[in-house]
């Protein structure tokens, strides 16, 4: 018999973190585009930024329809959040476009799903792309990084409206993800972290 879930944040009713999650405001836009293989895990920080962010938009496929729509409005500048070669530092894009807000696109999946969203949905390869800047360390203390810099997506977006808002801070948006990592930590017990864990935290 499966447990019940609470309906807005997907979690067990008893560790539902919807009393942690803000409701803040922001002059950018956030669309995250959501691989479906994401939907299910159970470290879903995309779900966790969209609640709490009054500004953002959760769309989870393979193909966005709604896309040219979401995009082309005149009222925003669109960037995809994807680094790489083509990508500028976002704070160099944000400010040579400071007239208007932006339209951040994060997409949300593994490396190799983000990029074939990338490669489904043409428009989205035609955005101009932007960086965050280089050396962010995450705290997600349960996944180990493909990449060096790499973090979750929740951290991706925290950092990237910290950049172009400040002095506006969203860092109160990362305390339900702080809360889920314990509680995995938690559940998986200290000495199945430490074995499996432990080694990356003390090299991080």
């Amino acid at each position: 018999m499966s447990r019940a879930q609470c309906p807005r944040c997907s979690r067990p009713s008893e560790r539902c973190l919807c009393a942690l999650i803000p409701n803040l405001p922001s002059r950018t836009r956030v669309l995250i585009l959501q691989h479906p293989s994401e939907v299910k895990h159970a470290l879903n920080t995309a779900r966790l930024a969209a609640l709490g962010l009054s500004n953002a938009e959760l769309l989870i496929g393979e193909v966005f329809e709604s896309l040219a729509a979401l995009l082309q409005q005149p009222s925003h500048h669109a960037c995809l959040l994807f680094p790489g070669e083509q990508a500028q530092p976002l704070v160099q894009f944000a400010e040579q476009r400071n007239e208007l807000p932006l339209l951040l696109v994060v997409p949300d999946g593994t490396w190799r799903k983000a990029r074939k969203l990338l490669y489904l949905n043409p428009l989205l390869a035609a955005l101009p792309r932007v960086a965050l800047p280089e050396g962010l360390q995450s705290r997600y203390r349960l996944r180990k990084a493909p990449v060096p810099g790499a973090i979750s997506t929740i951290e991706a977006i925290v950092a990237a409206l910290n950049t172009v808002e400040a002095p506006a801070c969203f860092d109160e948006l990362l305390k339900p993800f702080e809360v889920l990592i314990d509680g995995q930590i938690e559940a998986m017990g200290e000495h199945t972290y430490q074995r499996n864990h432990g080694k990356q935290d003390a090299s991080s």
